[in-house]
């Protein structure tokens, strides 16, 4: 015979209780500076920065030397060579090629 816990499935332990602050390192939220929130593809730029540790213009300022103006392209670049995820490299070049 199995003997179950008595401690209800899904419960946490104690020390595990949410307490409302933020942790820390928690990533940066997307908002612009009257507080309003940020939406679409500029969102990913606050973690991109934090992740990435170089600021969005020098990102910017990269995607013109890949050689391509593809997007699909420009996306594989920096996820090549620079070690960047698809979503903040999608945002990026989204981004970047609706401002040129």
């Amino acid at each position: 015979m199995t003997t179950r816990s008595d401690k209800p499935r899904g419960s946490k332990a104690s020390s595990e209780k949410p307490t409302g602050e933020k942790p820390t390192g928690e990533k940066p939220t997307g908002e612009k500076a009257t507080g309003e929130k940020v939406t679409g593809p500029r969102s990913y730029f606050p973690s991109i920065e934090a992740t990435h540790g170089k600021p969005i213009d020098e990102w910017m300022a990269l995607l013109p030397t890949a050689g391509t103006d593809k997007h699909m392209e420009l996306v594989a670049w920096l996820k090549d060579e620079h070690g960047m995820g698809h979503g903040h490299a999608n945002a990026l070049v989204a981004v970047y090629r609706a401002e040129r």
